[in-house]
């Protein structure tokens, strides 16, 4: 067994993984400790992430609760390495532990889909922008947590970059194109950042007019990202508190519904850049 690890959101989720596999099998922690040859109290510190499991003790778990998805037992696998310090970690004691979940969630992720109604997704946020934001949090933050969150969320969106950089898709209802944080001339320069961010090939953005007929899911934000196998997805709500993040899947399934419904209720990607240009040339 691997020593004792920090409980990143990796392996948490990994804990989680394997904690399901050995419910659908039908095993108590003691009966699947009794076949695994170690005890109840160290399986379950294994499905809670207190401690690090390696690659061959997950192919051994996936064998004896009778797992027969190759394609998941190897994500599984490919979840024990690269324990490296993600550049999140810079910000461990400094902003709450669930963004720094978020960011390496995404960091992860195969694709990464957005939803939002009122607010321009975080990864496409420019800095005023942003700082506006967190500006007008309840309750109100201190000047110094305000550019923390603000260097954070800018940090984030080294995912959009690079040769690997994951695909993203965006639906934003029009309402928040229209909202002015920080004045009309922060309000522009952050539509023209969503033009300029969405001529990117791997980058698709969508807008759901006022005219729209119907609009799945009440206007809530939500943010899903895709991975490896669509058992390993994650959707994460955005809460007064901080974000949630969903991972059973019944509700991923919903989640996965109710983006297609989004999708087919927005305009196409070139109408969608048509309207924020009108949007932005009415400012």
């Amino acid at each position: 067994m691997a020593g004792r690890a920090a409980s990143t959101a990796r392996r948490t989720r990994l804990g989680t993984e394997l904690r399901k596999l050995r419910e659908r099998a039908g095993m108590t922690t003691t009966q699947a400790a009794d076949l695994l040859g170690t005890s109840s109290g160290q399986l379950s510190n294994m499905e809670v992430a207190r401690f690090g499991v390696s690659a061959d003790r997950v192919r051994v778990m996936a064998r004896t609760y009778s797992c027969t998805d190759p394609s998941l037992i190897e994500a599984l696998v490919a979840m024990t390495g690269d324990r490296r310090r993600g550049w999140w970690e810079e910000y461990r004691d400094i902003l709450p532990p669930k963004l720094l979940d978020l960011a390496e969630i995404e960091h992860h992720g195969t694709s990464l889909h957005a939803a939002h109604s009122i607010h321009i997704p975080g990864l496409l946020q420019t800095v005023d922008h942003a700082r506006e934001i967190y500006r007008q949090a309840v309750p109100e933050m201190s000047p110094p947590e305000i550019e923390h969150r603000v260097s954070y969320r800018i940090k984030r969106q080294a995912v959009l970059y690079g040769q690997d950089a994951a695909p993203y898709h965006a639906v934003i209802h029009e309402a928040a194109l229209r909202m002015r944080f920080g004045g009309q001339g922060v309000a522009r320069a952050q539509l023209q950042h969503l033009l300029k961010v969405s001529e990117q090939t791997h980058v698709t953005m969508r807008v759901i007019p006022f005219e729209a007929t119907y609009y799945p899911g009440s206007g809530q934000s939500l943010y899903y990202v895709r991975g490896p196998v669509p058992a390993l997805d994650t959707a994460q709500l955005d809460q007064s508190h901080g974000p949630v993040f969903i991972d059973s899947e019944a509700q991923l399934s919903q989640y996965r519904l109710l983006l297609d419904r989004l999708d087919a209720a927005a305009l196409s990607p070139e109408h969608s850049r048509e309207l924020v240009h009108n949007i932005a040339q009415d400012l």
